[in-house]
């Protein structure tokens, strides 16, 4: 059975999901191994849990974190992942109070497929645009300013902003010196790419068990090497990152220049 989380309260949590090949019934199947990782009260990170599940939906996902909440995990102000429905879904159902942050990278992805191609490097600069400012009322104000940008050339997209507005700029009610770490899940970018360099080696695990065995290996390994390094966020950050969100009246809106779309 999985250690208890005792190093709690986990301010930020992330989740993610990898794709592996097992043999199982005399075929090879995918099966989906679910991560997640916190920054617990110290400052630092830390491997929550894995799981490896039959099919990646909202059963699975609410499985897991029933587990998690089960061995400890409290106190989550925010949730990054990709936007899957079930994930959401799973996070509402059992982290009360946990705001849900959509992984700006993942959502770039998705607003380039409603874009036409000729227009992606006009939209990729609008887009950050907004992630370029000094704080959290500029983010906002200029946010805005790209939505009427966009709401005559490509209206499609405009809506599709507009849509995925609260999810994308959930950052913003922290302190902007936690921004690059919280709205993303580029920080776990390495240790997937160490995941998929060595499942890659095995490429189809003879059974589950075996790649559990492996996964789980590598998380260690990444769990220990955090727990002895340096901390990911000061304890001061994430005291006020506890303590209360931040108002957008706590700041002051620049005029920011829009990219003017090219011929």
């Amino acid at each position: 059975m999985p250690p208890p989380l005792d190093q709690g309260p986990y301010t930020f949590v992330a989740a993610d999901a990898l794709t592996l090949k097992v043999r199982e019934g005399g075929r090879v199947v995918n099966v989906h191994a679910l991560v997640a990782t916190g920054v617990n009260a110290d400052g630092h990170r830390e491997i929550l849990g894995l799981q490896v599940t039959s099919a990646e939906d909202g059963a699975g996902w609410l499985a897991f974190f029933r587990d998690l909440t089960a061995r400890g995990l409290t106190s989550v102000a925010l949730v990054t992942s990709y936007a899957h429905r079930g994930l959401v879904d799973a996070i509402g159902a059992t982290l009360s109070g946990a705001g849900w942050q959509r992984c700006r990278t993942h959502y770039a992805a998705n607003l380039m497929a409603a874009t036409p191609k000729a227009s992606w490097p006009w939209v990729r600069a609008l887009l950050h645009s907004v992630y370029d400012q000094p704080d959290a009322a500029s983010v906002h104000a200029q946010f805005d300013r790209v939505l009427d940008a966009l709401a005559d050339k490509l209206p499609r997209v405009a809506e599709h902003l507009e849509a995925a507005r609260p999810d994308v700029l959930a950052f913003t009610a922290f302190p902007k010196e936690v921004w690059r770490q919280i709205w993303s899940n580029n920080p776990s970018e390495r240790l997937n790419r160490e995941i998929r360099r060595r499942t890659d080696v095995v490429g189809i695990f003879p059974d589950r068990d075996s790649a559990i065995r492996l996964v789980g290996a590598v998380l260690a390994e990444q769990h220990d090497e955090w727990t002895e390094g340096r901390r990911y966020l000061g304890l001061d950050v994430l005291a006020r990152c506890r303590l209360r969100p931040v108002s957008d009246t706590d700041t002051t809106i620049e005029e920011v220049t829009i990219p003017a779309l090219s011929a």
